[in-house]
């Protein structure tokens, strides 16, 4: 399936090239942030490109995924986020994807100092001054979307949630999600926790600091997208979740993700495609750009919580399993127009109705 797709990579001085879009039918590729470097990543075609920066009119099919450097200044996260987000709606993206942990340092001891506290679903407030206060991630994901006139899948921050049951209180992994009115539409608690011991390789254990979620999200983005569904890195894992979000008529599973230079390698493309055909749908995932652990001598870049290096490599899936767009470790926007029409409804639910019979079967069968 060819679809005509780009990417755009930001240099230092925060400008951009971009492509120009055509009627005609290219293969994705990558610009990277030396002008003349094109590096492609296609299964056919050529690319076309130009380094002009262009404000190209909005596509209602036009997905943008952000891949950005994330710091350990939360102010320095809100600005990049901000700004991604704008470049984003120029180049007419309708539904926006920000990375997992993306407004402080991906570290269990990070998780309760970069906390917020976010609204419920559906709950209204008012007051910019208390949002701006108390949860300035989402109060930026919220003007943003309002702004832009987009939907926004706003990655994932760690939430913090107070309950009279419990003295202290719970930190959740949490994604926002964001209609053009400034609605949240949905808010989903990672449910699967990233607990990890590679011998060799990386450990990493969520649940020293984070409570996982319990719930199937999904929100309903309109036409053309229809209904999307949400998971958090090692939610893609369980194909048992995607399943359930299929089941509910999602035509697009978005994943913000931060796998690792273990994990990154050998799974992150393998998962995106394996729940893109098991469901029959686009599979969007959004990491951070890839950063390198300060030197001894950056007092500045230091940050008093472990480095964390991420894979990056954000991509689009389509439903018969094909990489539509895709990038490097490097910072920069994924663009990608989704040919919802070819996402066929009737094969989800016959796929969905199979698999449903089929663990009916094996069930009966041990049983019996």
């Amino acid at each position: 399936m060819k679809t005509t797709a780009a990417a755009l990579l930001f240099t230092a001085t925060n400008t951009c090239t971009s492509s120009n879009y055509s009627v005609q039918r290219f293969a994705p590729f990558i610009i990277n942030n030396n002008k003349n470097n094109l590096r492609h990543r296609h299964r056919s075609g050529m690319a076309l490109f130009s380094t002009s920066s262009n404000h190209y009119e909005r596509m209602p099919n036009r997905v943008a995924l952000l891949q950005f450097q994330v710091d350990h200044e939360k102010e320095v996260n809100l600005k990049t986020a901000s700004d991604f987000i704008d470049d984003a709606a120029a180049q007419g993206a309708s539904l926006l994807v920000l990375p997992e942990i993306w407004n402080g340092p991906y570290a269990t001891e990070a998780f309760p100092e970069y906390a917020e506290k976010l609204p419920n679903v559906g709950e209204d407030i008012n007051d910019d001054s208390m949002l701006s206060s108390i949860c300035p991630s989402y109060d930026l994901i919220r003007r943003k979307a309002i702004e832009h006139n987009v939907h926004i899948v706003g990655g994932s921050i760690s939430e913090r949630v107070s309950s009279a049951e419990n003295s202290s209180d719970s930190i959740f992994n949490t994604c926002m999600c964001v209609n053009p009115s400034g609605k949240l539409v949905a808010k989903h608690r990672k449910v699967h926790l990233f607990d990890i011991d590679v011998p060799g390789g990386i450990r990493f254990k969520e649940s020293d600091t984070l409570t996982g979620g319990s719930t199937v999200s999904l929100f309903d983005a309109g036409e053309p997208f229809g209904k999307v569904g949400v998971g958090i890195c090692y939610d893609i894992r369980f194909p048992e979740l995607a399943m359930c979000m299929i089941g509910r008529g999602c035509r697009i599973l978005v994943y913000p993700g931060a796998f690792n230079m273990t994990t990154g390698p050998a799974h992150w493309e393998l998962l995106q495609r394996a729940r893109a055909v098991d469901g029959q749908c686009y599979v969007i995932a959004v990491s951070p750009a890839r950063s390198h652990p300060p030197s001894p001598s950056d007092k500045e870049g230091k940050s008093s919580y472990p480095h964390y290096t991420a894979w990056g490599h954000s991509t689009v899936v389509s439903p018969w399993g094909e990489i539509v767009s895709t990038i490097d470790e490097k910072p920069g926007i994924v663009l990608a127009d989704l040919e919802m029409n070819k996402v066929n409804s009737q094969i989800q639910l016959y796929l969905y109705s199979v698999i449903i019979i089929t663990l009916y079967l094996r069930f009966y069968h041990i049983s019996g």
